[in-house]
């Protein structure tokens, strides 16, 4: 498997264990430690969704075009992707808490840098560049956040603490769009001033909690952490501007092959290196493939959700954006009760139980929500729409868990790296294939609606592409301006355009279901085996050179 040293992994002498780790003024305390983390990770979450609902009026006031908003929103979640792995590399090298502190800081300097954004020619490049910033800072922060919840608290009580903490930040995504409503009726800048606050409270909390730091003796793997961040980069790149440059174009596909080329090389060269930023030997466990592989597929609908699930209510149902935000809560409400209920399953029984009653109750909940889509009603969608919430809550935090407790010398920052780059890649590929079939389906769907209309072929195919890219790429109920007999055909149709659209987003939804199936015979695979805290915090590699992942039973 490579060169690697007999030190891979080994902490400082003295270093405690985890979960029971001591820090200069006596042991952390944890409901601070976990309050702490909470507050800084849900600035990241909040940031993917109210930056969209801010938008139009950036926009007005910057002078951009919708191309380079659209980068605005980009330029954070390519640098977010691509700096994933290095983030927990370096969490696991200079200490979880340390870094969780350099990557807040950096995400809020960012973001009060964004929100001071002047007028005039230099606002693009301001913008994207220290929405960039914000991304590092994220992906930064991140990855040693959650490496500090496993760090303080014991293997036996690990599930309940990482259930609150995904349920809590997770929800905190469908909050965004209602709190950037409210917020930019004062000033859109406001939406990235607001994480000022927030991330002063978190960095107090830190402080005050007492959280220890880890850290270990290894070089850090540079080229890797190249080789990585261009992959990610690149094949992140592709997927998202697919649906501008579209499927058939050349840039999309260079971009995506060449970053599963540069992907690729970064094995090879992470196998042959003695200090490699990933330890690719994790995934010899079974369980650890079955953990990160029911993560890709749930992923493939739990972010898209929030984007789709948002643009069917403003569009179908004609939901102002803090109506959608409400929407939204139907699933957050399942999903968060869930959510507790998986990690007590984790706990007592391992993550076998709740992966698999989890991706079959969200496959139902998704294939059942579908079909309630063109009855374009709230009050007939909110308990599948739960539902499929729910499913997600149950299997979310005990594969994560699962996952980064199979870590290879309690290399918790390094693999929760690895997770998290694996749920950003598919929420990418997930956004990106059902936003081909959404404006593929609207297109076909809108172009019969107009022509049985008396549109002419051409005239209407022109209409259709125009409504096509409004309602799939910025949300809006308004109906269309212009004049003209085809402009007053299509306001005259808009009632069964907004049906249209809610049967094109069927197909969307069912893609969702079947994301969710595919997970659940995956998750019948895991081997059923549980990580016990007998062992923690020596788990170094076996003389078979299997990984060592603690005890099990």
């Amino acid at each position: 498997m490579g060169r690697e040293t007999p030190e891979r992994g080994t902490p400082h002498p003295g270093s405690p264990e985890p979960g029971t780790a001591v820090g200069r003024g006596g042991p952390p305390n944890q409901g601070l430690a976990l309050a702490a983390m909470l507050f800084a990770v849900s600035m990241t979450f909040i940031d993917q969704t109210i930056v969209a609902i801010a938008a139009p009026d950036i926009i007005d006031e910057l002078g951009l075009t919708s191309s380079q908003m659209q980068w605005v929103v980009n330029a954070y979640l390519l640098t977010l992707a691509a700096f994933f792995a290095l983030g927990g590399r370096l969490s696991d090298l200079f200490g979880h808490r340390r870094v969780m502190l350099i990557g807040t800081l950096l995400f809020v300097i960012a973001s009060a840098l964004c929100g001071a954004v002047p007028s005039g020619d230099f606002a693009q490049a301001w913008l994207i560049g220290f929405r960039a910033v914000q991304g590092i800072g994220a992906a930064l922060m991140f990855p040693a956040a959650l490496a500090v919840v496993i760090a303080v608290f014991p293997v036996e009580r690990r599930g309940r603490a990482l259930a609150l903490f995904f349920g809590v930040s997770g929800a905190l995504t469908a909050i965004g769009p209602l709190i950037g409503g409210w917020l930019t009726a004062w000033t859109w800048r406001a939406i990235f001033w607001v994480n000022v606050p927030i991330a002063v409270i978190a960095v107090v909390l830190t402080l005050l909690a007492r959280i220890p730091d880890r850290t270990r003796r290894e070089p850090l793997d540079l080229p890797g952490a190249v080789l990585i961040a261009v992959s990610m980069g690149l094949t992140v790149l592709g997927l998202q501007q697919a649906s501008s440059w579209g499927w058939d174009s050349f840039a999309t596909w260079a971009c995506i092959a060449g970053g599963l080329l540069v992907l690729a090389a970064f094995c090879r060269f992470e196998l042959r290196t003695r200090s490699p930023l990933i330890n690719l030997r994790v995934f010899r466990d079974l369980a650890f493939r079955i953990d990160n592989a029911v993560l890709f597929f749930a992923m493939m609908a739990f972010v898209p959700v929030f984007f789709f699930a948002s643009v069917y209510a403003q569009v179908s149902l004609s939901a102002s954006p803090n109506q959608a935000a409400l929407y939204l809560l139907y699933f957050f409400i399942g999903f968060g009760l869930a959510s507790q209920w998986g990690g007590r399953i984790l706990d007592k029984r391992g993550a076998r139980p709740a992966m698999k009653l989890g991706t079959a109750l969200g496959a139902v909940g998704f294939a059942l929500w579908a079909g309630k889509l063109t009855t374009l009603s709230m009050h007939d969608q909110w308990l599948y729409a739960a539902m499929a919430g729910a499913g997600i809550g149950l299997l979310l935090a005990p594969a994560s868990t699962d996952a980064v407790n199979r870590a290879i010398d309690a290399s918790y920052g390094e693999v929760t790296g690895i997770t998290q780059t694996v749920r950003n890649f598919a929420a990418s590929i997930g956004l990106a294939v059902y936003g081909t079939v959404l404006t593929h389906r609207t297109v076909a769907k809108v172009d019969e609606t107009l022509q049985a209309k008396g549109v002419p072929e051409g005239a209407s195919h022109d209409a259709t592409e125009s409504i096509a890219q409004s309602v799939t790429g910025q949300a809006d109920s308004r109906g269309p301006s212009g004049s003209g007999p085809v402009a007053e055909t299509v306001r005259d149709s808009m009632s069964a355009i907004r049906m249209d659209f809610a049967e094109a987003n069927q197909w969307v939804f069912y893609g969702m279901a079947i994301a969710l199936a595919v997970a659940f015979l995956i998750s019948l695979r895991h081997p059923g085996t549980r990580v016990t805290g007998e062992s923690s915090g020596q788990r170094g590699g076996s003389p078979s050179g299997r990984p060592g992942i603690g005890s099990v039973r």
